[in-house]
């Protein structure tokens, strides 16, 4: 049996702070943070405050989410030295997109462009 990434099974609270923290850094807020999340996700404040109090790992809050957003395809461009749009576990791919959004959130770019709108 092939084993997990160990990105799978770090807990969603964990690596929330961290999205928050980088945001705040370049002068973004815990809100945008959210937006993003939930534009990718479907879940909507109270359901994301559940994922994150109960401590769901990342697989499960994944696989759990209400509804992949369905311009995920749009997102592109690299993450950790790796394009996102070729990485070929579909979870990996997932939490890697959430990666890139903040990523971009940290950068200055747009809301509507973040969500590409």
């Amino acid at each position: 049996m092939e084993k997990k990434h160990r990105v799978f099974t770090m807990s969603f609270a964990s690596v929330y702070p961290l999205y928050v923290q980088k945001a705040e850094k370049k002068g973004r807020s815990k809100e945008e943070v959210d937006e993003i999340i939930r534009w990718l996700t479907g879940y909507g404040p109270k359901q994301l405050q559940r994922a994150i109090d109960a401590k769901i790992d990342l697989e499960t809050f994944f696989a759990e989410a209400p509804e992949m957003n369905p311009n995920v395809g749009l997102i592109t461009g690299v993450v950790c030295g790796v394009r996102v749009e070729e990485i070929a576990d579909p979870l990996m791919q997932k939490i890697r997109y959430l990666d890139k959004l903040i990523d971009e959130l940290a950068r200055g770019k747009k809301m509507a462009s973040i969500l590409r709108q």
